[in-house]
């Protein structure tokens, strides 16, 4: 069978889905419908926002499908009725045995870790925020665990220390968008040997990426430099560390920081004070040190480097973080 005769059905939703759609689409593979999460409304005008793959797949005028359910059965039909060959998953949703497991050749996810590690929703941002120096994509058939089916492809890249979730996402983005043509390659030439996960365990233990909520982003000054680096690292530029200043008067100003400088020493401060010198420099004590804060964005205030917002903003050592 040759890619244009192959019936593919995607499945995605963010930006690092649109991609793999785009190259599939590009590369003349046959791209039946495209399956995204139903438009919701966002902003304070609550306008109908569409998800970064519709709007792509508009562009292309693809078919779509926006199930509320994925075990309704009024979409089951709907997707039986394409007759695909094959499903892709990129950055989608866990899905039910009856979708996952319908097409002849099966379908396979696209998975930004090195699985069996960080199975889960945010793989990106715990591999940073856990201060790993390695992470990478995987191809691998879904079953009915999650994340846990049989391994096709896999590719490693370093996280280097200058990295943050949004340069190993693009990074990530365009190596998957290469995978995931590469495993199509595969499956029609019946060149794949898929890898059972519990063949390629270690003695390392295993670390899961569960979903990122806003306590998850809130930074804890007693611990170390380092951690709290890393988490700023792992959150930026989306979602972002956060934590409150909080004035001698009792004011209190939420802050997002998007890049920071560790700088590990010896004090005898509270974790939380802030050492300034109200012109270009914040440094927040924690447990082993201090944090430099390089950028950061005041509630209700644009995103700035530390001196153009200490110009406007009147910070001394009696504020400290909570």
């Amino acid at each position: 069978m040759e890619k244009q005769d192959l019936r593919i059905v995607y499945m995605g939703t963010p930006d690092f889905a649109v991609e793999s759609l785009r190259r599939l689409v590009e590369g003349g593979y046959n791209v039946v419908a495209v399956i995204t999460m139903p438009d919701k409304p966002a902003g304070r005008g609550h306008k109908i926002q569409y998800s970064p793959v519709k709007e792509y797949a508009l562009s292309q005028s693809l078919t779509i499908l926006q199930p509320e359910k994925l075990k309704d059965e009024g979409f089951v039909e709907q997707l039986r009725a394409l007759k695909a060959d094959l499903q892709i998953v990129v950055a989608f949703r866990m899905l039910p045995e009856v979708v996952w497991n319908m097409p002849r050749l099966g379908t396979f996810n696209l998975h930004a870790s090195l699985l069996p590690q960080y199975r889960g929703a945010a793989p990106l941002n715990w591999a940073i925020i856990n201060g790993d120096t390695e992470t990478g994509i995987t191809t691998f058939f879904l079953k009915h665990e999650i994340d846990t089916g049989e391994i096709i492809q896999q590719k490693r890249i370093p996280i280097l220390p200058e990295d943050n979730v949004g340069t190993i996402h693009d990074k990530l983005m365009i190596m998957g968008a290469d995978m995931v043509t590469e495993t199509v390659d595969a499956i029609l030439a019946g060149k794949i040997e898929p890898i059972a996960q519990e063949s390629i365990l270690t003695d390392e233990p295993l670390r899961s990426a569960p979903k990122i909520f806003k306590e998850t982003c809130h930074i804890d000054w007693k611990k170390s430099c380092t951690q709290i680096h890393n988490l700023v690292r792992g959150l930026s530029p989306y979602p972002a560390a956060w934590c409150e200043w909080v004035s001698a008067e009792g004011e209190r100003f939420g802050v997002k920081i998007y890049r920071t400088t560790a700088m590990p020493a010896s004090h005898h401060f509270a974790p939380g004070s802030i050492h300034t010198d109200g012109k270009s420099r914040i440094d927040i004590a924690c447990a082993d040190g201090y944090v430099r804060i390089e950028e950061l964005q005041l509630a209700g205030k644009k995103r700035m480097a530390v001196p153009d917002l200490l110009r406007g903003f009147h910070l001394s050592d009696n504020f400290h973080c909570e």
